[in-house]
């Protein structure tokens, strides 16, 4: 497997390593709370950081150690082990109000091989071939880690968008923007999120500048590789490839897709159960939607499968879930 130039290196570092809001700060000290010493990195992606807000669920990575160090629950690190991440929800009372997030918890080697061309699902690489924000990070080696991984998303990222562009003749001509519309469209029919082209549109729009600089940078580390070959520049880019190639490419793609979407299927039936306060975070969602407030009792909150039904059929018989 490749690895990414230094030139890639420094360009991803110099997005991660800015000063953190300080809702996201205060929620990746909560995060490292839960989950102790096993914790080496906490990293901020999603809507809130493309927004500069903090309305709403922020989205977080905590990269641990190890799965075992990380729970005082066997069960929890076993499925994290066999099927990463687990994901859970987390509220804080602060000065400035609760503050809301939904972090997954993965290990560093596992974080590493998700950020590779031959991983089979593109959460990871997805979400961080886009700008991030490394919150916190342990000490010099879990920051080269995370270095290293964003790097090779981005990388990863335009290996793996190559081939949907590709004509008949296998030509790729592309823009900046076509490339990562194209393939942020691609990655969400995957992992069965579909998304209007509007929300497509919208990711690359809040930092053109960064997914040019991106798409550039990573061109030329695969060119430095000897896998293609490019000409051309701005938004009339053309990739040369050996045929070959390109066409194990597009079949590695295709065998790729239902084994992508039937792990999704999997991640989506575990997360009900290692989610965590999945109660509460429903209700605060509907009453964003809604305006209907319902509070869970602290029975509820704790096992809301024995006893949030009450709540669930409240909601039924008031017709507020739709």
């Amino acid at each position: 497997m490749g690895e990414a130039s230094p030139e890639l290196r420094r360009f991803v570092a110099d997005g991660l390593f800015r000063s953190p809001p300080d809702g996201a700060a205060h929620l990746a000290r909560a995060i490292r709370e839960r989950h102790g010493g096993a914790v080496a990195a906490v990293l901020f992606y999603g809507s809130c950081l493309r927004r500069e807000s903090v309305e709403g669920v922020l989205d977080f990575y905590a990269l641990v150690d190890d799965y075992e160090d990380a729970y005082t629950s066997r069960t929890a690190a076993w499925l994290n082990a066999a099927f990463p991440p687990n994901v859970f929800y987390l509220e804080c009372e602060t000065p400035a109000g609760t503050l809301r997030a939904k972090y997954a918890v993965v290990s560093l080697r596992d974080f590493a091989r998700a950020a590779g061309v031959h991983s089979v699902r593109s959460g990871v690489w997805a979400r961080f071939c886009q700008p991030a924000l490394a919150v916190w990070v342990r000490d010099a080696a879990a920051r080269d880690a995370v270095v290293t991984c964003a790097a090779r998303s981005v990388r990863t990222a335009v290996q793996r968008a190559l081939p949907l562009l590709a004509d008949e003749a296998g030509t790729q001509r592309f823009g900046a923007r076509a490339l990562w519309q194209t393939l942020f469209r691609d990655t969400y029919a995957a992992e069965m999120r579909p998304e209007s082209e509007e929300t497509i549109g919208k990711l690359y729009d809040a930092a053109p500048e960064h997914y040019a600089r991106a798409l550039s940078i990573g061109l030329g580390s695969l060119a430095e590789d000897g896998r293609l070959r490019v000409r051309g520049e701005g938004d009339d880019l053309i990739a040369i490839q050996p045929a070959g190639r390109l066409r194990g490419a597009r079949w590695a793609g295709r065998l790729r897709r239902p084994a992508a979407k039937l792990l999704a299927v999997v991640q989506l039936l575990k997360s009900a159960f290692t989610f965590g306060d999945w109660l509460p975070y429903a209700l605060w969602k509907l009453e964003r939607h809604t305006g209907t407030r319902l509070t869970p009792t602290e029975r509820q909150r704790r096992h809301p499968f024995l006893f949030g039904w009450p709540l669930v059929f409240r909601l039924l018989r008031r017709r507020d879930l739709r």
